[in-house]
């Protein structure tokens, strides 16, 4: 019978100030899936919900961005914050599974996300959006959210989005998936207890 590892506290805050946003970030990467989100983008809040619910991550985000100017500033550096909020709680990396993947459907959308948590950040990215606006956010956005995290978080992300017809699904699905592929390559492997997933010995 396999002991249930024991993880020591993976939290962290990171609060970020520039001329255009001043962003606090706070996680759990042992949560529940709790969050409360204010980035004064609606559909934006509304995904950032799907990472905490199926990551089973709690996230506060609490940002006031140049809105008035348009959403750029306000997403890109909210993903740079939670992916710097990501690294910093999963510290050495000892013990974790490394990789994730999710392929999640809604309706006829489908998508398939892919992540490892290497220490080398890059980006693959394929959705394309039968819509340039799902509420107050603007599509374009959704790679530059993505872009952010990855170059601070320090992953390696395949994000495909397989098939889809309404822009809402296609970008939930996207969202939704990468939540899950997130909890899987975080989430402690009792058989690798206290090991980094690596061969060079560093991640």
């Amino acid at each position: 019978m396999t002991t249930p590892i024991a993880p020591s506290a993976r939290i962290a805050e990171v609060s970020r100030k520039t001329a255009e946003t001043d962003i606090t970030v706070s996680i759990n990467l042992d949560g529940t899936g709790v969050s409360s989100l204010q980035s004064g983008i609606g559909f934006f809040d509304h995904m950032l919900e799907q990472i905490a619910r199926h990551g089973l991550i709690d996230l506060n985000v609490a940002c006031k961005g140049d809105l008035h100017i348009d959403g750029h500033h306000t997403v890109e550096d909210i993903g740079i914050t939670f992916g710097q909020a990501v690294a910093r709680a999963v510290g050495d990396k000892k013990g974790i599974r490394r990789y994730g993947h999710a392929y999640v459907p809604l309706d006829e959308a489908l998508s398939r996300v892919v992540i490892d948590l290497s220490g080398r950040p890059g980006l693959t990215y394929d959705i394309p959006f039968t819509a340039g606006m799902i509420g107050a956010l603007d599509t374009q956005l959704v790679y530059e959210f993505f872009q952010g995290f990855v170059n601070h978080a320090g992953v390696t992300l395949h994000i495909d989005n397989l098939r889809g017809i309404n822009a809402h699904h296609q970008c939930e699905t996207v969202f939704k998936a990468f939540g899950r592929a997130l909890r899987q390559a975080l989430e402690l492997d009792p058989r690798a207890a206290g090991m980094i997933p690596s061969t060079k010995g560093s991640l």
